[in-house]
């Protein structure tokens, strides 16, 4: 189940996720935290099951109606089946946006979101020789997503 956990930003279970999900540069968990707790705009759920936090989502609401993914992450131990798909799923249920959008630098995380049916698009190479992806779905009113 998604659930918010945003007043939880700072807790053991969080902060282990979060860094799953940001890029290993020094400051980079703490700053990531800081966004969440300042910003309401950006909103944090994870996904819960018996009382444990297996996953957690980080996105922001924008004005036309689309959802930005900041963050995705699920442990380790638990990737493989099913959690991140279940809380992208779960957000295009609840929150019914008309594109979801994310960008990776990673090819692996890329192909993901290919599978689940978005359009990746090359960004080019930046500065460090890393090709970085757009990930866009748009959401069809007609669609049925589960």
């Amino acid at each position: 189940m998604l659930i918010d956990i945003k007043h939880l930003i700072g807790s053991p279970e969080v902060n282990e996720l979060l860094a799953y999900a940001v890029i290993d540069e020094p400051d980079a968990l703490q700053h990531t935290s800081s966004e969440y707790s300042d910003q309401a705009a950006l909103k944090l759920f994870g996904w819960e099951e018996e009382k444990l936090l297996l996953g957690l989502v980080g996105f922001e609401e924008t004005e036309d109606g689309s959802l930005e993914i900041r963050h995705i992450a699920v442990l380790p131990e638990n990737r493989g089946k099913g959690y991140a798909r279940g809380m992208i799923l779960e957000l295009l249920s609840a929150r019914q946006p008309r594109y979801l959008l994310a960008e990776t630098e990673d090819e692996v995380a890329a192909n993901f979101y290919r599978i689940l049916g978005f359009m990746v698009y090359s960004l080019g190479v930046n500065g460090a020789g890393i090709e970085l992806f757009r990930c866009v779905y748009e959401v069809d009113e007609s669609e049925d997503m589960e």
